[in-house]
């Protein structure tokens, strides 16, 4: 069996925990036996669906993980860019008949909830396009 081919688009904001988001993914990745097709970087996580949408049209790109960190601001500028960047993966999944996952931390999150995190999102984000790739394999 091919290996499955996983795409991965991280936000550079908050690089101290996105770098962390990023490796962690890689890693799992590999470990669970899928080849990184491609990754990419992006200025933020309202940035993240364009990269994906691109990554989506390509024929060696099996499925997308996302990965970023939103961090609670003194506004309610986190909520709408969670909310936006979530609806939009979640769209252009549909759209496309690839699995792209979330593994944004926040809206809403402390820097230390998204410290304490990091690792498990991007390792959650992997398992999770990972799975819904082998499966939809396994029904048709």
């Amino acid at each position: 069996m091919a290996k499955e081919k996983l795409g991965i688009v991280v936000s550079e904001f908050n690089p101290k925990i996105t770098h962390r988001m990023e490796k962690a993914a890689l890693e799992h990745a590999r470990k669970q036996g899928a080849e990184i097709a491609c990754a990419v970087k992006v200025p933020g996580a309202y940035e993240i669906p364009f990269a994906a949408k691109k990554m989506l049209l390509r024929k060696d790109i099996d499925a997308v993980a996302a990965l970023g960190a939103i961090i609670k601001g003194d506004t309610d500028h986190d909520l709408v860019i969670g909310h936006a960047a979530a609806k939009s993966l979640q769209e252009l999944s549909l759209e496309f008949n690839k699995p792209v996952s979330l593994g944004i931390i926040g809206p809403n999150a402390t820097w230390e909830h998204a410290e304490k995190r990091a690792e498990e999102y991007s390792r959650r984000a992997v398992d999770a396009a990972l799975k819904m790739l082998r499966l939809f394999k396994e029904a048709h």
